[in-house]
């Protein structure tokens, strides 16, 4: 709180003293007034002349009589005046009253302010010192209660220091407890590991035997197989080659005879030929026929295939299925890696058409020839 600053002597009768100059101005200002409008009598001088005129014409109690007025209305004239002087000073006299009251009540106001500002600063001071006083209760019971903290957080540190060295013993004796049933444990299964071990050497060992055999075995086998392909690819070269020479020969004989000749050895030829073409289909297809593991004996699969007369494969399908589609897949790929058969190129359109668009049937061991 901001204490208001005390005023000093001169401060304190500054506002008086203005108040009591403006009152007598103010006083001396009615008093010109009143002297102003005060009515103007005749002067003495006319009067005693005309005194001393009268006397000389009229009787000496006459004179007396107009010396008795003069004198009265001197007299009047003198009381008027005592009068408006009397209540000048009368006036004169109220003003510096109300003055030396209004400096008194200044006084008293000055007075009661100073009291009332030394009230105000005892009961600021006597605040403050609550305040203080407050403060240092509340100083004093916050240490108190960081003491009391204090010790709390110490009896609560040493209670953890308790559990911890409780846990941290617990936690010993279970480790030595773990590690004997480790050890033991490690035992046991060094134990069973080497039991194993045994027996997965005598499997490993038998395993190899078995795979020697197996690999023997597989290699006889291989050979065999490479045995067979060789000679079915001899075969199958042995045959085409005297199909092609079949049909040179044929193509020769129709060249040199005569057209009777001709024409019989046409028709003879075109039905051995279409014989021809359906075997070599099936060989040239088995040349590219990659066996699926579900291809069974007695599997049947009926193709639809079309042809261009240049020997060229355009389209196949399967037709009527086997019922395995792996087989079926195979046997229509088998089919379109043809590609084209060269020996189909001079055919009369006769022969050809039967090949345009036409079925056959393939079975696992037709396309294992």
């Amino acid at each position: 709180m901001m204490q208001k600053r005390e005023h000093s002597a001169s401060e304190s009768f500054f506002w008086p003293t203005v108040w009591a100059v403006a009152l007598h101005v103010l006083v001396f200002g009615m008093l010109f007034v009143s002297f102003a409008m005060t009515p103007e009598l005749p002067e003495a001088r006319p009067i005693v002349q005309a005194t001393l005129y009268q006397l000389k014409s009229k009787s000496q109690a006459t004179t007396q009589t107009n010396q008795k007025l003069a004198g009265e209305a001197k007299k009047s004239a003198a009381r008027q005046t005592e009068v408006e002087q009397m209540e000048t000073k009368k006036l004169e006299q109220e003003a510096i009253k109300a003055a030396e009251q209004k400096k008194e009540e200044t006084a008293q106001k000055a007075e009661a302010a100073k009291k009332a500002d030394e009230a105000k600063k005892a009961d600021a001071a006597a605040k403050a010192e609550a305040a203080e006083a407050a403060a240092a209760k509340a100083e004093a019971a916050k240490a108190e209660a960081a003491e009391k903290a204090a010790e709390a957080k110490k009896s609560e540190l040493a209670d953890i220091a308790k559990k911890k060295a409780e846990q941290e013993e617990a936690k010993k004796e279970a480790a030595e407890e773990a590690k004997k049933k480790a050890a033991e444990d490690a035992k046991k299964k060094a134990a069973e590991d080497a039991k194993k071990k045994a027996e997965d050497d005598a499997k490993k060992a038998a395993a190899a035997a078995a795979a020697e055999d197996a690999k023997k075995k597989a290699a006889e086998d291989a050979k065999k197989k490479a045995a067979a392909d060789a000679a079915k690819k001899k075969a199958q070269d042995a045959a085409r080659k005297a199909a092609e020479d079949k049909k040179a020969q044929a193509l020769a004989d129709l060249l040199s005879d005569k057209p009777e000749r001709q024409q019989a050895l046409a028709d003879e030829q075109g039905d051995e030929v279409a014989g021809n073409f359906d075997d070599l289909i099936r060989s040239r297809a088995a040349e590219g026929w990659a066996r699926p593991p579900s291809a069974r004996k007695n599997m049947t699969v009926v193709l639809q295939i079309n042809m261009l007369p240049d020997g060229t494969v355009t389209n196949v399908s399967v037709s009527r299925s086997s019922g395995d589609g792996p087989f079926d897949s195979s046997a229509v790929a088998a089919v379109k890696n043809i590609g084209r058969l060269t020996e189909m190129q001079g055919l009369k359109p006769a022969d050809f058409n039967p090949y345009r668009s036409f079925k056959m049937t393939f079975t696992p061991e037709d396309l294992a020839l």
